[in-house]
C-alpha cells in the first residue's frame, strides 16, 4: 500500500528542557553538525506528512518555533506542563488536520532516523489495518528503553518502562524506540483511557498497546536495522556519538 501524504499526519514531541545535557538551550535546539537537532527529525516528517506536521513545543517554546520556522512551514501545539508522552500527544490532537487517518508520532531528539526505515515502518502499519504500530530495535544494551512483551502468538501486548520493569523484563533486549503509527479514530477514542498509574506518574503513551491489545485491535512492531537509528539525545556524549554518525553519514 502506497503512503498518500494527505492521509498522514506527524507530530514531533519537542517541550522537554533536557536538564542532562548542561545547555542554556532547550534540549531540541542542540546543535548537530551547526544545525538544530529537532530540523533533521522535521525534515524526514514534512517529506512524509507535508504541512501535515504538529511540532509539540513547552520549554523555550518560541525560540525552538523560531528556530523551525526559517525553514519549515508545521503546525504548533504547545505543552505547558511536561506530563509524559501520552500527555505531549493529547496536546497535539486538536491541531491535527481532520482530513489525516493514521498518526505517526516522532521524538525530537531522536535525528538519526531514515527515510526509509520511516516509510517502511507506515506502509507495514497500514498494509496489516494495524490500531498501533512500534517502531521497536534490538538493542545490545537496553537499559533506559521500554521492554517489548508479546503473547503466545507473537502479538505485541505491553510495553513496561524500565521503571516499572521487573528484573526479569529488564533482561530483554527487544526494545522501544519512541516512535509509532496509530489509526486516528482508535487514538482520538482511546487516548483518555490513559492513565499515570506508574513509577514516574506519568501519562505513557505506550498504554496504547495494551488498550488496544485489550479491545483486540490489532498491534505490530517493526524491527529497524539499524540501532544508531533510534538514538535519542539526553547527554552531551550522545549529541557527539550522533554527530559522529551524521559525519559519517556525509
Amino acid at each position: 500500500m502506497n503512503i498518500s501524504k494527505k492521509n498522514i499526519a506527524v507530530i514531533i514531541l519537542a517541550a522537554g528542557l533536557g536538564k542532562r545535557m548542561k545547555s542554556s538551550d532547550a534540549k531540541v535546539l542542540n546543535l548537530i553538525n551547526k544545525t538544530p537537532m529537532v530540523l533533521y527529525v522535521v525534515e524526514q516528517a514534512v517529506q512524509i506528512a507535508e504541512q501535515n506536521v504538529i511540532l509539540v513545543v513547552g520549554h523555550q517554546a518560541e525560540k525552538v518555533k523560531k528556530s523551525v520556522a526559517e525553514q519549515y512551514n508545521v503546525i504548533y501545539a504547545f505543552q505547558k506542563e511536561q506530563l509524559g508522552t501520552g500527555h505531549a500527544v493529547l496536546c497535539a490532537l486538536p491541531s491535527v488536520p481532520a482530513s489525516t487517518q493514521e498518526i505517526v508520532v516522532l521524538c525530537g531528539d531522536v535525528p538519526l532516523l531514515t527515510q526509509d526505515t520511516l516509510r517502511k515502518f507506515i506502509k507495514a502499519h497500514l498494509n496489516d489495518a494495524c490500531a498501533v504500530t512500534v517502531l521497536g530495535v534490538e538493542a545490545p544494551d537496553p537499559k533506559g528503553y521500554g521492554r517489548l512483551l508479546f503473547d503466545e502468538h507473537n502479538q505485541l501486548n505491553t510495553i513496561v518502562e524500565e521503571a516499572d520493569a521487573t528484573n526479569e523484563q529488564k533482561k530483554i533486549t527487544t526494545v522501544n524506540a519512541g516512535i509509532y503509527c496509530i489509526n486516528k479514530e482508535f487514538l482520538l477514542n482511546s487516548i483518555n483511557e490513559i492513565k499515570s498509574e506508574n513509577a514516574q506518574k506519568e501519562f505513557y503513551l505506550t498504554d496504547m498497546i495494551g488498550i488496544a491489545y485489550a479491545e483486540n485491535r490489532k498491534t505490530k512492531v517493526v524491527i529497524a536495522d539499524e540501532h544508531e537509528e533510534v538514538i535519542g539525545i539526553n547527554t552531551l556524549e550522545e549529541l557527539k556519538i550522533v554527530e559522529s554518525i551524521l559525519l559519517k553519514r556525509l
